[in-house]
C-alpha cells in the first residue's frame, strides 16, 4: 500500500535524539517548503519519541533561517517531565546550523469542567461550497482540498476592508486527522496581507504557536472529513503582522487555535 503523501513528507529516519528527514516537493512553497509541513515534522519528532508523555497541548515553532529543499537533521530533547506534563525542545539542523526549532508541551489529559467562549461560525456545509483550484506558485496548495466561503486568494486590485478567511479544508487525498496534520492545517492560510491588500510581496512566518484543544479520540472522530478554518490578522505595522486562526470540526468543536507573527517586505 502506497503511503499518503503527507506521511511520506512526515517520515523521519533514526531514533531518539538522532533523526533525519527530507523536504517533499508536494509541500513546496513559493520559497522553500510549506511552513505547516515543517511544523508537522518538528512535532512528529516528539510524537514518535519513546519517552513522550501524553499528547500535544501546545507547539511553538520558530523559523530561524530559510530552509532549503533537501535533507535535514532533527534533535528532539526532553527538557523536563512532570507528573502530567512534559516539555520539549526540537531543533531542525541544516547546513551546519539551526534553521528552525520548536518548543512543545505534551500532557496527559483528564476529565474536567469544560466550556467554550469561541462561537462556531454560521457557514454553509462543506458539500455546498465549491473546491478552489490550487495556487500555481505554491505547490503545497494542491495537497489540500480547500472550499472558500470568503477570503479566497484572488490577487485582484484594491484593498479589502478586512483579512478574514473562512474555508473548509482537508488533506488531498483525504486522510484521517491527527495531531501532525492538524498542526500543518493551522498554517494552511495564505499570509493575511495577500488577502487584505492583494499584492505579491516577500513574506515569511517568524514564529507560530498552536494550541491543541482536542484529544486523540476527538481527532479520530473527525476522521477524514473537512474541518472549518477561520483566519484573520490583528495589525500590520513596520514590516510585521500577526494572524490568528481557529480550526473547528464539522459538528462545532474547536479543535485547535493558533497565532503567528509574519515578516513582510515592501
Amino acid at each position: 500500500m502506497t503511503a499518503h503523501v503527507f506521511d511520506a513528507a512526515l517520515a523521519l529516519n533514526g531514533a531518539g535524539e538522532t533523526l533525519t528527514g527530507h523536504t517533499h516537493p508536494a509541500y513546496a512553497n513559493m520559497v522553500g517548503p510549506f511552513g505547516g509541513m515543517i511544523s508537522a515534522v518538528l512535532l512528529n519528532a516528539v510524537l514518535q519519541h519513546p519517552q513522550r508523555l501524553g499528547d500535544p497541548v501546545s507547539l511553538t515553532v520558530h523559523y530561524a533561517a530559510p530552509i532549503a529543499d533537501g535533507g535535514f537533521g532533527l534533535v528532539p530533547r526532553v527538557m523536563r517531565t512532570n507528573r502530567t506534563t512534559q516539555h520539549w525542545l526540537v531543533e531542525l539542523v541544516q547546513a551546519g546550523g539551526v534553521a528552525a526549532y520548536a518548543t512543545a508541551v505534551t500532557a496527559t489529559r483528564r476529565d474536567t469542567w469544560s466550556a467554550s467562549d469561541a462561537v462556531f461560525p454560521e457557514v454553509p456545509p462543506a458539500d455546498r461550497v465549491a473546491v478552489a483550484p490550487p495556487v500555481p506558485r505554491a505547490a503545497w496548495t494542491a495537497s489540500y482540498e480547500m472550499r472558500f466561503i470568503d477570503g479566497a486568494l484572488t490577487m485582484e486590485e484594491g484593498e479589502r476592508a478586512d483579512s478574514l478567511t473562512r474555508l473548509w479544508i482537508r488533506d488531498q487525498p483525504p486522510r484521517p486527522l491527527d495531531y501532525a496534520s492538524l498542526s500543518a492545517i493551522c498554517d494552511a492560510f495564505f499570509p493575511r496581507i495577500f488577502v487584505r491588500r492583494p499584492k505579491w510581496v516577500p513574506v515569511g512566518t517568524v514564529t507560530l504557536t498552536t494550541y491543541f484543544h482536542a484529544d486523540a479520540a476527538q481527532l479520530a472522530a473527525v476522521g477524514a472529513a473537512p474541518v472549518l478554518g477561520v483566519a484573520r490578522a490583528n495589525r500590520f505595522e513596520q514590516g510585521f503582522f500577526d494572524q490568528s486562526a481557529e480550526i473547528w470540526s464539522g459538528d462545532g468543536k474547536l479543535l485547535a487555535a493558533s497565532h503567528q507573527l509574519v515578516y513582510f517586505k515592501e
